[in-house]
């Protein structure tokens, strides 16, 4: 699959650049963000046709798991950034092909936005009407997919990639391993974090991105679906592919220094660094050069505090809608200080510069499988 890209949306890239209308593509839309707005008129005939045909989410989609993932990510908003924030896209740095493409892209100065792009669009996939008119999932998801081709076009054409040894850039390898690494390795962290959740729970929001991996392109008979298949593809995608890298490091270094400056005050600064090396655990923790401390212990005890949080959650509905209500609010603060209150737009690059409700059981609660050793 190290070859493999993504036909529709790679032909469509290749076309415009060929007509030399990528600068046209990116004005026009920005003025289409929504479901249900007519594509403007001037848009380009290629990049109409990509528009028109991924326009509808899967003909498989079963929308009643879907609703099941809504509910469990409205009860888990707060837990799944963290574990978006503090776990997936750290262990994604901890992948060298993956660090030097996003040192290719230059996005090693920019760590900020695709956080707040990948915020931005788990929270559109997880609104009430996600797949409705007047929604914003779709024409972002169009859009990210364009973006990855664009990526693709230019580090095979540009001299920055060397296809015969790390294979195509954002191949379907990587392309399904993103979508395990922020499905799979998501609830991995909000289980070593003491959060409780059901089995059902987790595998619908493990489906959730199943539907996000075909909307964006994947190549569905190679993605697992389960969260048991899923296991296995992580274990062999990480085992094949992690390790250190300077770039690795230098992303990682950036990362938490951006999450140090959403923090008011410096006090907790500490804080940071040993909630990302608790998360991943101490070997990618080292490849990634994340300091060991005195409060590394502190973030031991987080299970604890978030355990007891729960527990209380679990016993009376107000503490529950209380504590969902704050983790709502904390979600959305979040996301606007990555953000910085802008609606994120994904442009096709012309060259590549310098620049609520679902409430887990105490019992029948999912759990990781034991680690083997």
């Amino acid at each position: 699959m190290r070859m493999q890209g993504d036909p529709l949306a790679d032909e469509t890239v290749a076309e415009m650049f060929r007509r030399e209308e990528v600068g046209d593509l990116n004005t026009l839309m920005r003025f289409f963000t929504t479901t249900g707005d007519k594509l403007p008129e001037q848009l380009p005939q290629s990049a109409r046709s990509y528009f028109e045909a991924t326009a509808m989410p899967p003909s498989w989609v079963d929308w009643d798991v879907m609703e099941q993932a809504r509910l469990f990510f409205m009860d888990n908003a707060a837990h799944i950034n963290t574990g978006l924030s503090f776990a997936a896209m750290p262990a994604t740095y901890a992948i060298p092909r993956l660090s030097r493409l996003l040192a290719s892209t230059h996005s090693l100065a920019y760590p900020s936005r695709r956080m707040a792009n990948t915020g931005q669009f788990v929270t559109y996939l997880m609104q009430t009407n996600s797949f409705a008119e007047g929604s914003k999932f779709i024409p972002a998801a169009q859009k990210v997919r364009l973006l990855h081709a664009a990526v693709r076009h230019h580090l095979r054409h540009g001299g920055h990639w060397d296809v015969e040894q790390d294979g195509l850039p954002i191949c379907q390898e990587d392309m399904i391993g993103g979508q395990i690494c922020f499905s799979l390795l998501v609830l991995d962290a909000m289980h070593r974090l003491g959060i409780h959740m059901s089995e059902d729970g987790a595998e619908a929001y493990f489906y959730a991105w199943r539907v996000v991996g075909a909307m964006l392109g994947c190549d569905m008979s190679a993605v697992p679906h389960t969260l048991a298949e899923a296991r296995d593809y992580c274990d062999l995608y990480l085992l094949r592919n992690l390790g250190p890298s300077p770039e690795g490091v230098r992303l990682n270094a950036q990362l938490m220094r951006m999450y140090e400056d959403v923090v008011p005050g410096t006090l907790f600064d500490p804080m940071v660094p040993a909630t990302v090396r608790f998360l991943v655990g101490d070997t990618i923790g080292d490849w990634l050069e994340i300091p060991r401390t005195a409060w590394d212990t502190a973030a031991k005890a987080v299970p604890v505090f978030l355990g007891l949080l729960e527990t209380i959650e679990d016993s009376s509905p107000y503490a529950e809608w209380a504590l969902d209500k704050a983790g709502s609010l904390l979600s959305g603060f979040e996301l606007a200080s990555l953000t910085r209150g802008r609606v994120m737009h994904h442009a096709i690059p012309a060259e590549l510069k310098d620049e609520f409700g679902v409430k887990a059981p105490r019992t029948g609660r999912w759990v990781p499988p034991a680690p083997v050793h």
